[in-house]
């Protein structure tokens, strides 16, 4: 049986982290609403311009100067997958499931004789995939500078892929993220960005989401629709990964919160039972003393 002076060197330690943990839920806990907020108000948008590109889209088909961000280079060989982490952990299985379904992919395409590229987010998930995929990696956008997270950040890693694709060095890109749903549900998803995906996000690789409702809407547009996708497909890509981010963003800090409410939790029920073994072994060790003391009496 442990010492009385360890249990309480144990005990301590254990109160010590779940002030911890308990701050840190609490921090977590006031910077979910704001991340929600602007997780929840970017979706609007972003489903409003997928469903634009799609009637766009709808008048290109077979167009011989069709935009290559919106019909691809009519090849599937070579794929770029964007992995989007984040820069911490103690938030429970948030950067694996997305890392776990970033896996199926690249497992998946090697075995139909694809080429894959991996593009990091954030060092969470190049620090799990580089284990079995180091090769494979062709960079990582550090993201531990970030404070607040906006539109810019967004567009830089949108450049660096739209370069990429500029350059020949990929045929298909997909994003990777966890779908903020609540505090205790996040969705790992998968969108496509290039070519553009004109029928919304899917949470598994292989299922393709319905083609937002427009309500009937039929959109005029000028100048011509060329003129139009040539502006626009290069600011999809950026509205996309920007949400990506945003629900990321959301999903880390619910997943942080939910995380730590579990730890705060079990670390109560761990002091409760030392506390008990404490008592119980200080109990018998003055049961003892007292023994010692009344046999002596006794003796003399």
């Amino acid at each position: 049986m442990p010492s009385l002076k360890s249990l309480r060197i144990r005990i301590n330690s254990v109160k010590s982290t779940q002030k911890i943990t308990k701050a840190m839920k609490m921090v977590a806990a006031s910077k979910l609403r704001r991340a929600q907020e602007a997780a929840e108000a970017a979706r609007p948008y972003a489903e409003r311009m997928a469903g634009i590109l799609a009637s766009l889209a709808a008048g290109q088909n077979g167009a011989e100067n069709a935009p290559r961000l919106l019909v691809g280079t009519g090849k599937d060989q070579v794929h770029l997958l964007v992995v989007a982490t984040a820069e911490r952990g103690l938030c429970g299985a948030f950067n694996s499931s997305i890392v776990k379904l970033a896996r199926r992919k690249i497992e998946e395409l090697t075995a139909a004789g694809k080429t894959v590229k991996i593009l990091c987010v954030g060092k969470k998930g190049r620090d799990q995939l580089r284990r079995d995929h180091a090769s494979k990696i062709v960079d990582t956008v550090d993201m531990s500078a970030v404070k607040r997270l906006g539109f810019t950040n967004a567009q830089d890693i949108a450049d660096r892929v739209l370069a990429m694709f500029e350059a020949g060095e990929f045929d298909v890109a997909h994003v990777f993220f966890n779908n903020f749903k609540s505090v205790i549900s996040q969705i790992p998803t998968v969108q496509q960005l290039i070519p553009a995906m004109t029928h919304g996000v899917s949470s598994t690789p292989n299922e393709t989401a319905a083609t937002p409702d427009l309500g009937g809407a039929v959109y005029e547009y000028e100048p011509d629709e060329e003129t139009i996708l040539e502006q626009l497909l290069p600011r999809n890509l950026s509205v996309q990964v920007y949400r990506a981010l945003l629900e990321n963003a959301a999903s880390e800090q619910g997943a942080r919160m939910s995380a730590m409410d579990n730890a705060t939790r079990n670390a109560g029920e761990m002091i409760k039972k030392l506390t008990t073994i404490y008592n119980r072994s200080r109990q018998a060790q003055i049961t003892k003393e007292l023994i010692e003391i009344i046999s002596g009496a006794e003796a003399v």
